[in-house]
């Protein structure tokens, strides 16, 4: 496992996004055609079996057949994924300390008043 990565390539991220964004199971066809429309990624059936396979050693999914469709299932939701990664990644680039992560973040975009004010309000707790 490479916790700098989340465990999961850049391929298989992409992979897992349009799984998660499905909302249920889905389709190994329609993961291509979503991964083709969504990503401009044209896989073939093989390739996309092959990452699911890898996926499902990791646990992220697991796959069954209905007929002659084979179906996805996330086996680790999205919001789970993104709060792992969220800490590896601050803990990796800032030392572990959110405030570095949130000044980043300030600094490297300019950011709307309203997103500034969500900010401060999240920040404003009651102690």
């Amino acid at each position: 496992m490479n916790p700098i990565m989340g465990e999961l390539s850049g391929c298989e991220t992409l992979i897992m996004k349009v799984i998660w964004d499905a909302k249920e199971d889905i389709a190994v066809q329609e993961l291509i055609r979503e991964l083709a429309i969504r990503f401009d990624k044209n896989y073939a059936r093989t390739t996309v079996v092959t990452f699911l396979s890898k996926m499902a050693e990791k646990g992220y999914v697991s796959t069954y057949r209905i007929g002659k469709a084979s179906y996805v299932h996330a086996e680790k939701s999205e919001d789970e994924y993104k709060s792992r990664l969220l800490k590896e990644q601050t803990n990796f680039w800032f030392g572990g300390k959110p405030s570095r992560l949130v000044a980043a973040l300030c600094e490297s975009q300019e950011m709307p008043k309203d997103e500034i004010e969500k900010i401060k309000e999240l920040l404003d707790v009651d102690e």
